[in-house]
This record gives C-alpha cells, sequence and structure tokens, in this order.
C-alpha cells in the first residue's frame, strides 16, 4: 500500500516522515505542447479546476494562465507559464507554453524541468507546423508523451484520421519504440471531459488524470547530498529581487542555506537562499524545504541568467544546458529623433531604450541585443517579426518612445564561404480559386512547392520559402483569400541564398511640410494613392501620409490650407468626402515599411517615416541590399 503523501504540513514544510525518494515517486513534472489555438491553456485551466485547486464557489476566468494583458487581447500564450495541481497523493507541476512559432524559445528551455509532454492536436484541423517542432523538441529531450486529441465535440472532428496523422509524424520524427507507444486521451477541454475511447461514456477529466499517473515516470532526479538545479526560468519580486525557476536535479536546499551560481562564463558568486518557492495551483507559496525532483524558485542572486546552475559548494560541475535554436531576424531600435518625440512617452533616451532591451534578454533567451556603431541605435535579433512586435508593444505601454526598422533575416556562410540563409516549411490551405494568385505569389518571393492536396474545395501547399520571403506573406495571404487562407511556418534549415526577392510594389507619400493634415490637403493628396492619416492629425517632414499608387516615393503637402479670399465659400473643407485611410497594426506596419523606413512607436501613436526625414539627404543615400552575416561557419 502507497504512503498517504501530503506534500506540506501546516507549517508549509515538508513532512519529516518521508523520504526524498517516496517524495520523488508521487512528483510529476509535465508541459503542454501544441500548435496555436488548439487548446492548452484551456486544457490546463480544466485540469486546475477539476483538480480542486480552487475553491467551489471562487470565481475564476477563462484562460486563467494567460497572464499577461497581451496575451488576453490576441488570445495566444506569449510566456511560458508555471502551475501545479494536487490528484490523489500526487503533485503535478505542469507548464503551460507558447504555440506560435516566434515564441519557439519558451518552449525549448522549459524542457529542462520536465520528464512527460500531453501533446494536444486539434481533433479537425490534426498536427500543424508547430506540432513538429515543439514534438520534436520534446522527443530529443527524452520526455514521455501522451498525446491528447483535443476538440472532439467539433462538428468537423475526425479524430482517429487525426490519429494516424500523429502516429505518422512520430515516424517522421524518428520516436524510439517506447516514444512510439504513447497513450491516447481524447478530451474536449472546454466541455471539460475525457476518455480513453471515443465509445466510453465521461464526463469529467479523471481520465487524463490517471494517465499522467500511470505514464508520465517521477522526476529525473537523485536524492544525494549534492544540490544542483539548472535555471529554466525567471522573474522579479519587488521585495526579493531576482526569482530563478528550475528543477532540483539532486540534493535538497533548505531556506539560509549558502548557495553558489556558476554563469555562463565560468565565474561563481556566493550567496544564501532567501526565500523557496513552490507552486500550488497558479500561486506561489514560499516553503522552508525542497527536494530533488520538485520545480522550485529561488531568491537571493541578482545576477543569474537562464541556463545557469545553482548549487551548493564552489567545487561542483555545472549542469549541461541545451542550446536553443539561434535567431533568424534583426531589427534596429533607434531613439526616436522626430519632431514630436517625447510629446507622448517619458522613457525616450538610449539608456532607457538599451536598459530595457537587456532586461529583455534576461528573461527572454531566444531575444540577442547588440549595440551598433551608433550609441543611439541598437540591433536586435529574434525568431520572428510577431515576437519582436510583442516587445515593441510592451514597450510602448510601458511608457516608451522607439523607431524600429524593417525585418532583415540574419544571413551566415558555410565552411566554403558560401552566402546562406535561413528557409522556412511553410503549410498553406487555400480555397481553389484563389490558388492561381498564391502560387503566382510564392515563385515571386522564392518559394518552391514541395507537396500539394486537394481536399474538397481546398488545396493544401507545402512549400520551403526563405524566411525573408515570409515577410508581408500573411497580409497577401488574407488579402487574395479573403480571409479563407491558413497558413503555418516551422524554421526549416539554413539553405543557399535564393537572390533578390521584389520588395513591395507600391511607393509612399512623404510629407514635405510640418504641422496639422486637413480635409482640403488631403482631398488631393488621396489622388496620388491611399491615405493613411486624418483630419487633425500631427505631421511632420519626412513623415508617410499615404500609399502611392505608382512604385516611387512622391513628396506631398497634406497641411495645405484653403486661401481665404473676399468672395463667398464653402468654406474649408465642407462638402469634401474622403476615404477611410489605411490604420496599420503594429505588426502589419513592420512588415509594410521598406528598407530605408521606420515604425515611430510611442504609447498613444504609431506613424511610419523615412529614416532620413530631409527629402535633399534622402535621394543622396544610395539604395543597396545589406546582407548580414553571422560569424560562426556553418558545419
Amino acid at each position: 500500500m502507497e504512503p498517504k503523501l501530503d506534500l506540506l504540513d501546516s507549517s508549509g514544510t515538508l513532512a519529516d516522515l518521508i523520504s526524498t525518494e517516496d517524495f520523488m515517486e508521487h512528483i510529476r513534472n509535465i508541459a503542454i505542447i501544441a500548435h496555436v489555438d488548439h487548446g492548452k491553456t484551456t486544457l490546463v485551466d480544466c485540469l486546475l479546476k477539476q483538480s480542486g485547486t480552487f475553491r467551489a464557489n471562487q470565481a475564476t476566468e477563462e484562460r486563467m494562465m494567460d497572464s499577461m494583458d497581451l496575451e488576453r487581447e490576441k488570445g495566444i500564450t506569449i510566456r511560458a507559464k508555471n502551475a501545479a495541481f494536487k490528484y490523489k497523493d500526487y503533485h503535478v507541476n505542469i507548464v503551460d507554453t507558447p504555440g506560435h512559432a516566434d515564441f519557439g524559445g519558451e518552449v525549448e528551455r522549459i524542457m529542462n524541468m520536465i520528464d512527460g509532454v500531453l501533446l494536444v492536436v486539434d481533433a479537425a484541423e490534426g498536427p500543424q507546423a508547430q506540432t513538429r517542432f515543439v514534438l520534436r523538441k520534446a522527443l530529443e529531450a527524452g520526455a514521455k508523451p501522451i498525446v491528447v486529441i483535443n476538440k472532439i465535440d467539433r462538428d468537423n472532428a475526425a479524430p482517429h484520421k487525426v490519429l494516424d496523422q500523429v502516429f505518422e509524424l512520430f515516424m517522421a520524427l524518428h520516436a524510439t519504440d517506447e516514444q512510439l507507444d504513447f497513450p491516447v486521451i481524447y478530451a474536449s477541454a472546454k466541455q471539460g471531459f475525457a476518455k480513453v475511447e471515443m465509445n466510453h461514456e465521461s464526463t469529467t477529466m479523471e481520465p487524463l488524470f490517471d494517465a499522467v499517473i500511470k505514464h508520465i515516470p517521477p522526476p529525473r532526479a537523485h536524492a544525494g547530498e549534492e544540490f544542483k538545479m539548472l535555471v529554466a526560468n525567471l522573474d522579479y519580486s519587488d521585495y526579493l529581487g531576482r526569482i530563478a525557476f528550475g528543477k532540483i536535479v539532486s540534493g535538497k536546499v533548505k531556506l539560509a542555506d549558502p548557495i553558489v551560481c556558476i554563469h555562463g562564463d565560468g565565474r561563481k558568486s556566493k550567496s544564501k537562499t532567501t526565500a523557496i518557492f513552490h507552486f500550488e495551483g497558479m500561486k506561489r507559496i514560499e516553503i522552508q524545504e525542497a527536494h530533488a525532483g520538485d520545480i522550485i524558485g529561488i531568491t537571493g542572486f541578482e545576477d543569474v541568467f537562464i541556463g545557469e546552475t545553482i548549487t551548493d559548494i564552489e567545487d561542483r560541475q555545472p549542469l549541461p544546458f541545451v542550446p536553443i535554436d539561434p535567431p533568424t531576424i534583426q531589427m534596429q531600435f533607434a531613439v526616436n529623433d522626430g519632431p514630436l518625440a517625447g510629446q507622448e512617452g517619458k522613457l525616450v533616451t538610449a539608456r532607457h531604450i538599451r536598459e530595457r532591451l537587456i532586461k529583455e534578454t534576461r528573461t527572454n533567451v531566444a531575444l540577442r541585443v547588440a549595440d551598433t556603431d551608433m550609441t543611439s541605435i541598437f540591433e536586435v535579433s529574434g525568431r520572428g517579426e510577431m515576437q519582436i512586435a510583442i516587445l515593441v508593444e510592451q514597450m510602448r505601454r510601458e511608457g516608451y518612445e522607439v523607431l524600429v526598422s524593417r525585418p532583415e533575416v540574419i544571413y551566415r556562410r558555410d565552411k566554403e564561404g558560401n552566402l546562406q540563409e535561413p528557409i522556412e516549411k511553410l503549410f498553406l490551405e487555400v480555397p481553389k480559386d484563389a490558388m492561381g494568385s498564391i502560387m503566382e505569389n510564392l515563385a515571386n518571393r522564392r518559394g518552391e512547392i514541395t507537396n500539394m492536396n486537394h481536399i474538397g474545395d481546398t488545396v493544401s501547399i507545402e512549400a520551403f520559402i526563405p524566411t525573408r520571403g515570409l515577410i508581408g506573406f500573411e497580409t497577401d495571404l488574407v488579402n487574395q483569400t479573403r480571409g479563407m487562407g491558413v497558413m503555418s511556418h516551422l524554421f526549416h534549415e539554413y539553405g543557399a541564398d535564393r537572390g533578390d526577392i521584389a520588395a513591395r510594389k507600391n511607393g509612399s507619400l512623404v510629407s514635405m511640410e510640418d504641422g496639422e493634415a486637413t480635409t482640403y490637403a488631403l482631398n488631393m493628396v488621396q489622388e496620388r494613392g491611399r491615405l493613411m492619416v486624418e483630419p487633425g492629425d500631427k505631421i511632420y517632414t519626412g513623415m508617410i501620409v499615404g500609399e502611392n499608387a505608382r512604385e516611387n516615393d512622391i513628396p506631398v503637402n497634406p497641411c495645405k490650407a484653403k486661401r481665404l479670399t473676399n468672395m463667398r465659400s464653402q468654406g474649408d473643407g465642407k462638402g469634401i468626402a474622403l476615404d477611410a485611410p489605411l490604420k496599420l497594426s503594429l505588426e502589419r506596419a513592420l512588415e509594410y515599411i521598406s528598407s530605408d523606413e521606420y515604425v515611430e512607436a510611442t504609447p498613444k501613436s504609431l506613424r511610419l517615416r523615412k529614416k532620413e526625414l530631409d527629402e535633399t539627404k534622402r535621394k543622396r543615400t544610395s539604395q543597396s541590399r545589406v546582407v548580414k552575416v553571422m560569424e560562426e561557419p556553418v558545419a
């Protein structure tokens, strides 16, 4: 008979009678992984509710794990987050991970903490691009998978067909025989039930709870005296400083114990534990002692980063940290030097921007920041424009003003010196009647079609395409398929340079005056193209006020006022009907701008402008394709 396990007694310490081995046997560390919008966060909510984490009368929100405002607004998970629940005598630590490819770094680093994964797959859509990525990382880490086919209550659900596709995916990723023998759970996180077979009856998640306890192994940890923990996540407390989260690989740690941090560069710094945190539900509970196998948070070091080792004495060897995939795109962040700078934001200097970017790299391992020859410009590298757009949006909300350039891919050279660029694998589902225009678009972006299947009125397309060819493609897809197209993509490899790709076909309407936009002037400007501003907007020289109908840029005057005369007049702007202006979101604006343009992001406004505001100086600047080459050769 198994011993009864209460992980925490009334004082918040571990029960004295339970050995470390027994403690580890009753811990399960799992991650929820899936493609974006396949129901990870909803499933975590359901597990927390049905495990008794919340009181019966406790008010809870939908998607509780999406704690950031941007996560709730966009309906996606951006940061990996920890939670825990108790089921019978077991303590289950659970990590909710992002599903969007741009935030893959969050998935990669948490693989050091967990021993099993719940692979969630939509019962109608089946495995998608990010499903392949997250599953590959889980299999490489040796995590035990449980396949959860979610949304079986959908009208077009085909769970058995999806299961076959999942098995084929496991085979394609060279899963071991043990990994191929994965258990399957059919579920509806929204309805709150799970079952082992489709013909079973169930009204709760109990079959999934039982599968986690039965199939996920206890933590891979050692109950020795040698305390070691690999830092996999970071947070910050105004009272305690930096909090380092990770799984205890061996030994145990108590409050006020001396500890050593072995940094990435080999340095070793000493401190002592000022607090130890344990998860219960979504809350951090302060405890006195923690043992091998548990996922905890430790405070005591201000200078600690993801991938570093915390141990008990200086003589210990650091734990290996699996490096994550390198960034593939790069953008410039610059100080806002426009005429309207400082009017809306409070944090506008190069020092403010640099400190904020460095702070971001401490918790976002997929992001890299480098100084440039100009003290007011910084180069930020990441996985995709959405990842960096999220950072810009966060900075806007915190009171920063910043200029951001168009994404540029990071090139590198192989051992023979040949130029290579990042190639993505693209998955598309488009209506049949839009297939011709989409194929032409892909050809213009140097895409290579590898597979095509006709399924009813839709066509599924697989292609290899340069990362730079994807910039702006999503907008084209929405327009050409009238919103019916679906796309997902995944970094594939560095391949041979595909040559020039046609940039935006339309030029810009650039203001040549400072002032305020008038209806009278905009009525004349809109004859040249599509407007991006409205009457009353503040305008400055070099600001982009619209899209030209032709390929070249045109200087215009959107601030011109109607001259007053002694004759009777209809008045300034009266009776003039302007077309609705083109309003771009931040992600769309970053894709839209050309290489000689910036997006000016402030707490209240998004403006497009030329990098060089003076027209004469702009003409002198030669337009050339800049190639950024990484220093290390490709193996």
